[in-house]
């Protein structure tokens, strides 16, 4: 995993399990979504499906190469 974590962890409707990195990012679970066909679909509001998810310490660049100047190298 990325070094040292800033923030405890977070639950947020919008992104929901993340950590606020010591360089101020916020990092996240990325879902990968596929939009469902209309005979999939089974109400107003049912038009994805899930079809990955890729880690947070996965999704984004390391953070020892993003070269912020808040973090010490």
């Amino acid at each position: 995993m990325h070094a040292e974590i800033l923030s405890p962890p977070m639950n947020g409707m919008l992104v929901g399990k993340g950590m606020i990195r010591p360089d101020g990012r916020t990092i996240h679970p990325v879902y990968l979504m596929q939009a469902k066909s209309p005979a999939e679909s089974r109400g107003n509001w049912d038009f994805f499906k899930l079809v990955g998810v890729v880690p947070a310490d996965q999704a984004y660049r390391p953070l020892n190469e993003g070269h912020c100047p808040l973090v010490a190298g």
